[in-house]
């Protein structure tokens, strides 16, 4: 059975290992080591963690073991009325996919950018990364924009 929570102090070695997957992941893509820059995962789980409001830290747990995690946090759109949610990580476990922890996460990250008033929420896909914009669509999600980057340095 899967369940999402806050994070809680006592989670932090899952989350850290659960991070520092996502980013050996994500570094692996296309377009990932531009788009996760230079950031450690403790480095990331202190931002994410730290006790300020516009962010949250949830934990996906499945037979309530910490398999997953989700950062979300609110910004402001230039011109905006209110505030936006951006999801800046969603990561699973490859052996705990597709049992539901992946949904349930982005169902918490939802709820939670409601409470916070926010008109809309985004969440990103690397370029090629079928999987993620599929789950992301699957969870109402629709691609708005895409933004192509050409180095010059």
């Amino acid at each position: 059975m899967e369940a999402t929570r806050l994070a809680r102090p006592g989670d932090r070695a899952a989350c850290e290992e659960l991070l520092a997957q996502a980013l050996v992941a994500g570094a692996a893509m296309r377009g990932g080591p531009a788009l996760l820059g230079p950031a450690s995962a403790a480095d990331l789980l202190e931002q994410w963690s730290a006790p300020a409001s516009g962010v949250a830290l949830f934990v996906g747990e499945f037979h309530q073991v910490v398999v997953g995690l989700l950062a979300v946090t609110t910004f402001t759109r230039p011109g905006a009325a209110g505030p936006s949610g951006r999801v800046e990580c969603c990561y699973v476990e490859s052996e705990a996919r597709g049992v539901g922890v992946g949904s349930a996460l982005m169902e918490a990250a939802v709820a939670w950018c409601q409470e916070q008033g926010c008109a809309d929420i985004d969440a990103r896909a690397l370029p090629g990364d079928r999987a993620t914009k599929q789950r992301l669509e699957a969870a109402g999600f629709t691609a708005r924009l895409l933004t192509l980057n050409r180095r010059l340095r």
